[in-house]
């Protein structure tokens, strides 16, 4: 994939701010409601969203440092790798989310959460976009990161940012998708399949 590097960093920008929107909804629900699960073995619109929180964890302050010390100026085109590319492309939110294995140490089931993981998003996603206008003056192509899966691989930036933020936009629709669930129990109609 070619694209110019303005315009990838306005689509991830336009992104981030719909992710912020679906997550100013999830305020509104009550804890019982976000703490839902449609199976045992499912997550809750909070186990979603803290989920990426552990990402944001790693990503935000390995992007940080990268711009931070990329000896390289911004380019007018970003290329995506092939690797990158192709993560970025399975991250992307479908009509039908395809199930993914999540790693052990990524993995929030279970755990006691209430309405602060939305704030630590939010917050995320407001270090996010400061990341995208800091990298307006590096090149997206030529600055590397690593990821969190292995020490041994290294992205490009703007691949990496795709990853990021495709990943955030998969699990918030897996959120609003408990959320229907929910309201259709209740309802008195039939499952969906998350």
């Amino acid at each position: 994939m070619k694209i110019k590097s303005t315009s990838l960093l306005s689509d991830l920008l336009e992104r981030i701010r719909q992710n912020l929107s679906a997550v100013e909804k999830f305020r509104s629900c009550s804890f019982e409601e976000l703490n839902f699960r449609p199976e045992p073995d499912s997550w809750s619109v909070l186990e979603c969203i803290e989920h990426l929180n552990f990402y944001g964890n790693f990503y935000l302050p390995e992007m940080e440092k990268q711009i931070a010390n990329s000896p390289y100026p911004a380019e007018e085109f970003f290329k995506s790798g092939f690797l990158g590319n192709y993560f970025a492309e399975s991250m992307l939110p479908k009509d039908r989310l395809k199930k993914m294995k999540t790693l052990k140490s990524q993995n929030p089931i279970g755990k006691v959460l209430d309405k602060k993981v939305l704030d630590i998003f939010v917050d995320h996603q407001l270090q996010m976009i400061s990341l995208l206008d800091k990298a307006k003056k590096v090149s997206l192509t030529r600055t590397k990161t690593g990821i969190s899966i292995t020490k041994y691989l290294r992205l490009r930036l703007g691949d990496t940012m795709r990853v990021v933020i495709y990943h955030n936009q998969r699990h918030i629709k897996q959120g609003q998708n408990v959320l229907k669930i929910l309201s259709m129990e209740t309802a008195g109609t039939e499952k969906v399949k998350v």
